[in-house]
C-alpha cells in the first residue's frame, strides 16, 4: 500500500479553481464514503480549507489517477480542468507534506495557527465517517503532536500571522482610525472570531456579526459588545458597514452584487473595504465592478 497526498492550494490554482473543487462540511462525509468505496482505496481523510483541498488516502496501487479522476467526477469537472494545477506527494514525501501543512509553513500567511484545528477537524470527520485505518489514523495523531512541537520549540509561533490580524491589517490600509467605523462580520467560526477580537482591540467603534444561527452571530458578537443579526437581515445593515468580512462555509453567494449596489445608495460614496475569505466565494466578484467598493479575496 502506498500513503498519497494529492491536492491543490492557493500557490497552485486561483480562487475561481480552488471554490470549485472545495469540499464543503456538510458533504465531507459522502465524498469520504465515494472515496473509500474506490476499489484501489484502503482509507481517506479530506482536508478542505479556503486555501486548499487535499486528499489523504492509502492506494493499492500507485495510480494518482485514480483520485484525480475521482476528484473531477465528484464536481462535474473535466480532469484536464484540474490536472495541470494539482500535486501529489508518495510516501515520505506526502508524510513530510503533511507535517508541512499541519505547522502552518505550507501555509499563505507563514505559520498561521488556524490550519492545525482544521486539520484536527478532517481527522474527527474521518474518524466518525469510518474511513481511516491504522496508518492515517496514527499518522494524524503524529503529526498533531510534531507540530504542537513546532510551536513549542520554535518561533513561528511568536507573531500573530493569522489570517483574521491579516485581514484586520489589510482594513488599516483603507481606514486608518476605526474607532469611527462599523464592521459587519459574517460567519461565526473562528476565523471570524479572531477577526471581531483584533478589531476589537483596534477599538473599532461598532460591530455586528450575521450568521445562519442567529444565537450564534448574538453569542459572538456579544463578547467584544458588538450585536448579531440572521443573514436574512444583512440587507438591513450593509449600508452601515464600513468594513465586511466574509467566512462562512455556504456553497453559495452571500453577498449579490445587486444587494450591495443597493446599500451603496446610502452611503454617499463613502468606501467599503470588503473581504472575502471563503472558499467558495461568499461575495460575488461583480461586486468589486461597483464603485467606493474594495473587495479583496483570498
Amino acid at each position: 500500500m502506498s500513503l498519497i497526498a494529492l491536492g491543490i492550494n492557493h500557490r497552485t490554482a486561483p480562487v475561481e479553481l480552488r471554490e470549485q473543487v472545495a469540499i464543503t462540511g456538510d458533504r465531507i462525509a459522502a465524498a469520504l464514503h465515494e472515496l473509500v468505496a474506490l476499489p484501489a482505496v484502503s482509507e481517506a481523510t479530506i482536508l478542505s480549507t479556503c486555501n486548499r483541498t487535499e486528499l489523504y488516502c492509502g492506494l493499492h496501487d500507485n495510480q494518482t489517477d485514480t483520485l484525480t479522476e475521482w476528484l473531477a467526477r465528484f464536481h462535474r469537472l473535466d480532469p484536464e480542468l484540474i490536472r495541470p494545477h494539482l500535486y501529489s506527494h508518495r510516501n515520505d514525501d506526502a508524510v513530510r507534506h503533511l507535517l508541512r501543512v499541519a505547522g502552518g509553513l505550507d501555509s499563505m500567511i507563514l505559520g498561521e495557527p488556524q490550519i492545525l484545528g482544521q486539520m484536527k477537524d478532517a481527522w474527527q470527520k474521518a474518524t466518525d465517517a469510518g474511513t481511516l485505518d491504522v496508518t492515517l489514523g496514527r499518522l494524524f495523531q503524529h503529526t498533531f503532536s510534531v507540530a504542537k512541537q513546532i510551536r513549542t520549540d520554535t518561533a513561528i509561533g511568536e507573531s500573530p500571522v493569522s489570517v483574521a490580524f491579516a485581514a484586520v491589517s489589510l482594513a488599516r490600509q483603507i481606514f486608518s482610525d476605526f474607532k469611527q467605523r462599523t464592521a459587519l462580520l459574517i460567519g461565526a467560526g473562528e476565523t471570524i472570531e479572531l477577526t471581531a477580537r483584533h478589531l476589537h482591540d483596534q477599538h473599532l467603534g461598532r460591530l455586528t456579526v450575521a450568521n445562519r444561527t442567529p444565537e450564534n452571530a448574538h453569542d459572538l458578537a456579544a463578547n467584544f459588545g458588538g450585536y448579531g443579526i440572521g443573514l436574512d437581515e444583512i440587507g438591513a445593515h450593509l449600508a452601515e458597514a464600513d468594513i465586511v468580512i466574509s467566512a462562512t462555509s455556504s456553497s453559495t453567494i452571500i453577498l449579490d452584487r445587486a444587494l450591495v449596489k443597493t446599500a451603496l445608495k446610502g452611503r454617499k460614496h463613502r468606501p467599503v473595504f470588503m473581504l472575502d475569505i471563503a472558499v467558495p466565494r461568499d461575495i460575488d466578484p461583480a461586486v468589486a465592478e461597483l464603485e467606493d467598493i474594495y473587495l479583496y479575496t483570498v
